[in-house]
C-alpha cells in the first residue's frame, strides 16, 4: 500500500472514530474527547513524518559521508576549496531528494589536524499533519529539521605504489590494450595532482622474460667488461718455407715441393699460388707424401677435390703449421684473459675470417694470446680489430647450448634473478648484485624499460601507452623489482625517484602484481635454463644448465614472503588465469589477504579490479 492510500484509509478511520464519540450522550466523554482529539491525531499522524524523517536522516548521513569523503580526498588544504568540493559534492548527491531543502548556513565542512569535519541539515516537509491539521501542524513550522554529522581521517601517510605488469607474447592484441587502460585509470586514482602535504606516486615495471632496467642496469648487475685494441694477428707456423713447383688439378691434389721434408700427417698452410689460387690462405693435411710431392687432404681428413679448380700457373709457398693447429697468435696489449677463458673477436681488417667468432685462448702472456680458427682459409691480417673476454660479466658470453653447440650471446640491460643469500631479500645492489642477461634472438630483452617512483599522471601513462607484447614470462624476477621499487635499499639508483624509509605510520608501500600465464623462464648464468617451461625460446640459445634458483613459482613466493614481512601491501591480479593453476595459486599466496587477490576474466573485469585496487589504496577510513 503506498502512502497516499494509507493516508486516506487513515482518514476515513478517524472520521468514523470520530462520528462515534460525537454520539456519545455522556458529557464527560465527549469532554475528554475534545481535549484529547488533538493530541491524538498529532501522535499517530505525526508518526508517518516522524518516520518520513529518521529516513530523510539516514539519506543525508550517506550523501555527507560522501562528500566528507570527497572533500578529504581532494588535493585542497584551505577551508574554503574543502567547504566548495565538500558542497558541491552534497548538493550533487541530495539531488536525489526533492523534497527536503538544503540548509546551506548550517552545512560546513572544514578541516582540523588531517581530518575533514562535516555539518549539515536539511528540512523536511511535513506531509500528513498539515494535511489533517493545519493549525496543529504549525507546531511543526510545515518543516521537521534533520541533521547529520561525518568526520573522516585525511590519508595522513605519503602512498608509494610499484605495478608489476605481464607484457609477455600472450598480452598482445586487446588484452594489452585492456591493461594499459587499466592501469592509466589506477594511475589517476593513486597520483593526486597536488603532493603536499603528502605525496602519491607509482613506479612502473613491465617484464616478460625479464626486466629491463635500462640506464640503471649497470649499477645494478654491475659494469660489464669492455674490450682491448687487437694490433696484429699471425698463423703459429714453423721451419721453413718452401717453394711449390706443381699442382695437379685431380682428386687428390698432389703438391710439388722438392726436398718439402714434411711426413704424412702434418698441417701445413699454402700461400702465393698463381693460377689454383683455391689452394691460397688454407691449411691442409699431407698424406701419401713423397721425398719430392704430398697429396692434400682437407683437415677432416678427405681427399681435396681440384678438378674444377683453375690450372696451376706459377709460384706458391708452403710451411709447417705450429702444433699442427694453425693457431693464430693475436697481440692485444692488456687483454686481462687466462688460459682456457674465451674470447670474441671483431672489426679485424685483412683476417676477416675470424671476426665475430668467439674462440677458446691459450699461451697467454700479457699481451698476447692463441685462437685456434674455425677456418681453414685465412687472409693476412692488416689491421684493426677487437678483443672482448666472454665470460659472464663481459659483453660477450661464450657457452654451451642444450644441443652441445658453442654459442654466444651479447648482454642486454635487461636483468634476471639474484643469486645467493640475498637472492630473496632488498638487500642494496651494491651489496648483492642482480643477474645478468644474455638474450638470444629467440627471446630478446624487451624494450620497455622500468620507470622509478613517480608523481607525474602524464609521463607514466604516456609509457604504459608505449607498452609493447613480446616474450616469455619470468614473473619471480617482475616480482622481484616490484619490491626493488619501494625499497629505501635502492635509492642509490634512482635519487629522484628514492623510496621512503620503511615506516608504516609515514609512508604506505604497495606492489600490485599482473600476470596472465605461467611462470616459465628461469636463468642460469643469465642465460635461460635447460629447465624452462615451454614457451621460453628455442633450446639453441639455452644454456646446458639447470637454473641456478630452481622453480620460478617457488622463488616467487621467497620473494612475496619477503616484501610482506616488511609490511609492503601485496595485490595481485591473474588476467584470465585458470582457478586452480600453479599461476593463480601464486597471485592467491603473494596477496596480503583474500580481499588483495583478483581473478578478472574480461578486459571489464580488469579495469574495475584495478579500480577497486585503486580505490583500496587511497581508501580513506570514515572515523564517526
Amino acid at each position: 500500500m503506498d502512502l497516499g492510500s494509507w493516508i486516506g484509509r487513515m482518514a476515513r478511520e478517524l472520521r468514523g472514530f470520530g462520528a462515534r464519540l460525537a454520539g456519545e450522550t455522556r458529557g464527560n466523554v465527549a469532554l475528554l474527547f475534545g481535549l484529547s482529539l488533538p493530541v491524538l491525531i498529532l501522535m499517530t499522524v505525526g508518526g508517518v513524518d516522524i518516520h518520513r524523517a529518521s529516513t530523510v536522516r539516514v539519506n543525508l548521513q550517506d550523501a555527507l559521508d560522501a562528500a566528507a569523503l570527497a572533500a578529504a580526498r581532494s588535493p585542497y588544504v584551505d577551508n574554503v576549496d574543502i567547504q566548495r568540493v565538500g558542497m558541491a559534492t552534497l548538493k550533487a548527491n541530495l539531488k536525489a531528494y526533492p523534497n527536503i531543502t538544503l540548509r546551506e548556513a548550517d552545512t560546513t565542512f572544514v578541516l582540523q589536524d588531517e581530518v575533514v569535519v562535516a555539518d549539515s541539515k536539511v528540512d523536511v516537509k511535513t506531509l500528513v499533519a498539515n494535511i489533517f491539521l493545519p493549525p496543529y501542524g504549525k507546531f511543526m513550522d510545515d518543516y521537521l529539521p534533520v541533521g547529520a554529522h561525518s568526520e573522516v581521517d585525511r590519508s595522513s601517510r605519503n602512498i608509494e605504489v610499484a605495478l608489476v605488469l605481464d607484457i609477455t607474447g600472450s598480452m598482445g592484441g586487446t588484452k594489452l590494450s585492456d591493461l594499459k587502460a587499466a592501469a592509466k585509470e589506477l594511475v589517476d586514482l593513486v597520483v593526486q595532482p597536488v603532493q603536499t602535504p603528502y605525496y602519491s606516486k607509482i613506479a612502473l615495471v613491465p617484464y616478460s622474460m625479464g626486466v629491463n632496467a635500462g640506464s640503471y642496469a649497470d649499477a645494478a648487475r654491475g659494469s660489464i667488461a669492455g674490450s682491448v685494441n687487437i694490433t696484429n694477428a699471425v698463423l703459429n707456423l714453423t721451419g721453413t718455407q718452401k717453394t711449390i713447383s706443381g699442382a695437379t688439378r685431380a682428386r687428390p691434389v698432389t703438391i710439388t715441393s722438392s726436398n718439402h721434408g714434411f711426413s704424412n700427417g702434418d698441417v701445413v698452410w699454402i700461400t702465393g699460388v698463381s693460377g689454383m689460387t683455391q689452394l691460397n690462405n688454407k691449411a691442409f693435411r699431407v698424406a701419401d707424401r713423397t721425398n719430392d710431392t704430398f697429396e692434400l687432404q682437407s683437415l677432416n681428413g678427405y681427399n681435396v677435390d681440384g678438378r674444377n679448380w683453375g690450372s696451376y700457373s706459377s709460384g706458391g709457398r708452403v710451411q709447417k703449421c705450429q702444433d699442427n693447429d694453425c693457431s693464430i697468435t693475436v697481440t692485444a696489449a692488456g687483454h686481462g684473459l687466462s688460459n682456457n677463458d674465451y674470447v670474441y673477436i671483431e672489426g679485424v681488417n685483412g683476417m676477416t675470417q675470424i671476426n665475430n667468432e668467439a674462440f677458446l685462448v691459450g699461451n697467454v702472456t700479457s699481451n698476447t694470446f692463441t685462437i685456434d680458427p674455425n677456418a681453414s682459409a685465412l687472409s693476412p691480417y692488416t689491421s684493426g680489430g677487437r678483443a672482448w673476454c666472454a665470460q659472464p660479466g663481459c659483453t660477450w658470453y661464450a657457452f654451451e647450448n642444450m644441443y652441445g653447440d658453442l654459442t654466444v650471446h651479447r648482454v642486454s640491460t635487461c636483468v634476471t634473478e639474484r643469486t645467493g643469500a640475498q637472492a630473496y631479500t632488498d638487500a642494496a645492489p651494491s651489496a648483492a648484485r642482480v643477474g645478468r642477461n644474455y638474450p638470444g634472438s629467440s627471446n630478446p630483452c624487451l624494450t620497455d624499460t622500468i620507470v622509478p617512483l613517480s608523481s607525474d599522471r602524464t609521463a607514466l601513462k604516456n609509457r604504459i601507452d608505449d607498452f609493447a607484447a613480446a616474450g616469455s614470462t619470468a614473473g619471480q624476477i617482475g616480482i622481484a623489482w616490484g619490491w626493488y621499487m619501494v625499497s629505501p635499499s635502492f635509492n642509490t639508483l634512482w635519487p629522484s625517484g628514492a623510496a621512503a624509509p620503511y615506516d608504516t605510520s609515514e609512508t604506505l608501500k604497495a606492489v600490485v602484481i599482473m600476470t596472465d600465464g605461467e611462470f616459465n623462464t628461469p636463468y642460469c648464468n643469465g642465460v635461460i635454463a635447460r629447465d624452462a617451461g615451454s614457451g621460453s625460446g628455442s633450446n639453441a640459445s639455452k644454456i646446458d644448465c639447470a637454473s641456478t634458483n630452481g622453480s620460478p613459482f617457488a622463488q616467487g613466493r621467497e620473494l612475496c614472503d619477503g616484501m610482506k614481512a616488511r609490511n609492503v601491501v601485496v595485490y595481485t591480479v591473474g588476467f584470465q588465469l585458470a582457478e586452480g593453476g600453479e599461476a593463480a595459486s601464486l597471485m592467491r599466496y603473494c596477496a596480503s589477504s583474500a580481499d588483495n587477490f583478483f581473478l578478472p576474466a574480461s578486459g571489464g573485469d580488469l579495469s574495475e579490479a584495478f579500480a577497486a585496487i585503486g580505490r583500496d589504496i587511497t581508501q580513506l577510513r570514515i572515523s564517526r
